[in-house]
């Protein structure tokens, strides 16, 4: 999710659920340590609980990164081990290091020496077209020696030659039975299954076999169906804000933020082109918002014009809240 759950699109989907964990794009090592320190870390509060994730390979500049993240507020530490990118593998980390466990036991150790919130791995369940269960249950049982208690497991192999990134998300076939397994053979674990979920029924059905289900690419082009969330999943029955509602307070955020970004409002508003998914008029609604040509507009200026769009595709009248913004 590199350049996509950044800390603008996070707090899109903090409006629409309380209570699911919220995980930042991978941030490496390299990029805290030598980079701007802020522009990686800053979160807003609103954003808990949400997780840090790594990249990198070296136990003692992960355990800085770690404590770095602690220090600005993190509730978890990931650490990806199941990222197939070209760039990825040059740096020697990401779903490379699956070929390494000892190492990554060692890199999880260190973090959790240096912090006190959980340490938890992504992974894969395998690499290249090795489909060997042998492989990714003896990858997390050394893992789990160093005191990892979460895995986050990608139920596809990564592809390290001949495929893109995306291909890498869709080629690779899924086994949800893998996942299933470890959670069988590690009980004592949490085990957290991602990969290609995509409705409720499918996420029912993972919960059946494993402790939690991870959604990345769904969340991000269908971001109303995380207001359901928290009275699904977690028990919790709130109000469930409407869209014209949630547009509203993204146009506030966009006015508060905007001003300070280099791309000005319009980078925050590319992230809720999905908000209004399979509604009559979402077509018109997404290109007046994605329309480069009113960037010098204010945030409601063009919220205006969104909504009269949503009225000439006989989407019905806006309501009081979106009509207030």
């Amino acid at each position: 999710m590199m350049e996509w759950t950044d800390r603008h699109c996070r707090w899109l989907h903090r409006q629409l659920t309380r209570h699911a964990r919220l995980y930042t794009e991978m941030v490496t090592t390299g990029a805290l340590l030598h980079g701007d320190v802020a522009r990686h870390l800053a979160f807003d509060d609103a954003e808990h609980p949400v997780a840090l994730q790594l990249g990198g390979n070296d136990p003692l500049e992960l355990a800085v990164c770690a404590r770095m993240g602690e220090a600005w507020g993190y509730d978890e530490i990931n650490l990806n081990c199941g990222c197939p990118s070209p760039r990825v593998q040059r740096g020697a980390f990401g779903a490379c290091l699956m070929e390494h466990p000892r190492l990554v036991a060692d890199c999880v150790r260190a973090m959790r020496d240096a912090v006190r919130v959980p340490v938890t791995v992504k992974h894969r369940i395998g690499i290249d077209r090795v489909e060997d269960y042998a492989f990714v249950r003896d990858f997390v049982g050394t893992v789990a020696q160093a005191g990892c208690e979460v895995f986050i497991v990608h139920a596809r192999n990564a592809w390290l030659d001949g495929l893109s990134p995306a291909e890498n998300r869709t080629v690779p076939p899924l086994r949800y039975e893998v996942v299933h397994r470890l959670k069988r053979d590690f009980p004592h674990l949490t085990i957290v299954v991602n990969g290609g979920i995509t409705t409720d029924t499918q996420v029912r059905e993972q919960l059946a076999h494993v402790d939690g289900v991870m959604v990345g690419r769904e969340a991000y082009h269908n971001p109303w169906w995380l207001a359901s969330w928290d009275a699904a999943y977690f028990g919790v029955e709130e109000a469930k804000p409407d869209r014209d509602e949630v547009e509203a307070r993204m146009v506030a955020y966009m006015e508060r933020e905007g001003p300070a970004l280099p791309g000005g409002w319009y980078a925050i508003a590319r992230h809720m082109l999905g908000l209004r998914h399979g509604q009559p008029g979402a077509r018109r609604w997404r290109q007046v918002w994605s329309d480069h040509r009113l960037k010098h507009l204010p945030p409601r200026g063009v919220a205006r014009r969104a909504r009269m769009a949503l009225l000439e595709a006989g989407a019905g009248r806006p309501t009081a809240a979106a009509a207030s913004a």
